[in-house]
């Protein structure tokens, strides 16, 4: 895949990304990031439904992994919910964590997909690691740093306006 800034594709929520999609794209392992994309800064929980997705898409035969830039316990905290492996730390927008979770799955990057809901982060590494982006809308806006940053994308996340 060709390195851009835009998304391959665009969804409300993750929960808007149904396994026949993942199917149809031919994606065995989605790359999940967590600030903002699975659950809102600073939770320790996972909503119900967010539950539920991830149980019909491991379901599916998709495997789910963790990789986010997070410091703290959030990704392990997440991970042991969703009986899932993580990498945190992963230096987005470096493919570096990226890279790490395609090697530990095995899985070639064109047979994989990440979800996240940041351009210059998610978007940035999952091109540069060669898998499939998916583009989702932040949960919350918590500060306004991030809502400015989220301005700054807007012409990426407009490009990509289908959810095919």
């Amino acid at each position: 895949m060709s390195f851009s800034l835009r998304p391959h594709h665009k969804f409300r929520k993750v929960e808007d990304i149904s396994p026949e999609f993942l199917r149809r794209k031919g994606v065995e392992l989605l790359i999940l990031d967590v600030d903002n994309t699975i659950a809102p800064y600073k939770t320790l929980t996972l909503e119900p439904a967010v539950l539920e997705w991830a149980r019909s898409i491991k379901d599916a035969g998709v495997r789910l992994f963790i990789v986010s830039n997070n410091k703290g316990q959030r990704p392990e905290v997440f991970s042991k919910l969703l009986d899932i492996s993580f990498i945190k730390r992963a230096g987005k927008p470096s493919p570096r964590g990226v890279r790490e979770a395609l090697s530990a799955s095995g899985v070639e990057a064109r047979r994989a997909a990440l979800v996240g809901d940041q351009i210059y982060t998610d978007t940035i590494a999952g091109a540069l690691a060669g898998v499939r982006v998916i583009l989702v809308e932040p949960i919350k806006f918590t500060n306004i740093f991030l809502a400015i940053r989220y301005f700054f994308e807007l012409p990426f996340r407009r490009a990509r306006e289908s959810e095919d």
